[in-house]
């Protein structure tokens, strides 16, 4: 990881904005994600207390990025063959 010292250090890896993750990248502390895509994650140094306010940042955004997509409900599908002929769906109402 470029460190000067030998040892094991914990890391965690975040995903983040690209941008974000170029700024950060040279300052103490943060790398290029191990084994992941190094444009859109990024790995921080665990164990500095001075990084515990941006570690709960960074991972709240990079749950915001990995969240399953919300989907909205579709509107009931008509029959695209109706839509294409100009009719409505008729309704038995009475």
């Amino acid at each position: 990881m470029g460190l000067p010292e030998a040892g094991i250090i914990d890391v965690l890896n975040v995903k983040s904005d690209p941008l974000l993750i170029g700024s950060l990248r040279g300052q103490d502390g943060y790398f290029p994600a191990y084994h992941m895509n190094k444009e859109k994650w990024l790995s921080i140094q665990l164990g500095k207390p001075e990084l515990d306010d941006a570690i709960k940042d960074l991972l709240s955004l990079s749950h915001e990025l990995t969240a399953p997509k919300k989907r909205t409900p579709k509107s009931i599908a008509k029959n695209p063959r109706d839509s294409a002929n100009g009719k409505e769906k008729e309704t038995d109402e009475g």
